[in-house]
């Protein structure tokens, strides 16, 4: 498979978005911590800037950090494996609700240092306003026109960000489109023609009729790692 994507590394793209969760394991409850609505910032928070922070979690975040942000009620470490079954990665699944929710994949099993931010709830924007469930049109508007991955497989519909008006973004934010609910039923020749370990052109008038939308963000904080 030629993957024409560049400055990012092996590792951070083989944890591209597929992934398939082992049981969770809780973490313990500290009762000696308690936090309350006045340490509510960290939630109010919901600005990516990719390479840089998810909300107040940074580069140098570490799970310590993160049950002083959020509490430790809401932390369930996972065990999670990258994709086509590749590597396996210490992960922390943050609950703060369904558009704000997320998953923390560390560097290693220390949980010092985190890898990337993925699973993002709809509440998650870029400064240009992109996340979860922005459409197809908005999506161009802010992009320009750019190249992406054909559909259903693993990197399906996966965004080439370097051939965009956010090429600086390269490396540190991956995003993935995916076509709306039953649209390879009700357009099946336009979705045909869009599937495969092909790149295509955003200018494609097949993605028009298909209701696409960003499915999936990754923001790389650690991508060397």
């Amino acid at each position: 498979m030629h993957l024409p994507i560049k400055n990012i590394t092996t590792a951070a793209f083989a944890l591209l978005i597929t992934y398939s969760a082992h049981p969770a394991v809780a973490l313990p409850q500290n009762n000696s911590h308690h936090f309350t609505v006045a340490q509510s910032q960290p939630f109010k928070d919901t600005l990516i800037i990719p390479g840089e922070r998810v909300g107040p979690i940074t580069p140098t975040t570490t799970k310590k950090d993160l049950v002083k942000l959020f509490g430790a009620s809401r932390l369930v470490d996972k065990t999670i494996s990258g994709a086509e079954g590749i590597g396996s990665f210490a992960a922390t699944q943050l609950n703060l609700g369904r558009e704000r929710s997320l998953l923390v994949v560390w560097s290693d099993n220390t949980r010092t240092k985190p890898l990337d931010v993925r699973n993002l709830g709809t509440a998650w924007k870029t400064r240009e306003g992109i996340g979860v469930g922005t459409p197809w049109r908005e999506l161009r508007q802010k992009l320009g026109n750019f190249k992406l991955y054909g559909l259903a497989w693993d990197y399906s519909g996966t965004i080439l960000l370097n051939s965009s008006k956010l090429s600086s973004y390269q490396g540190k934010l991956i995003l993935q489109v995916d076509a709306a609910p039953h649209a390879d039923q009700k357009y099946p020749h336009h979705y045909r023609a869009v599937l495969g370990d092909s790149t295509f052109s955003s200018s494609n008038p097949h993605w028009k009729p298909l209701g696409m939308r960003v499915s999936q963000m990754m923001v790389l904080l650690n991508p060397e790692q």
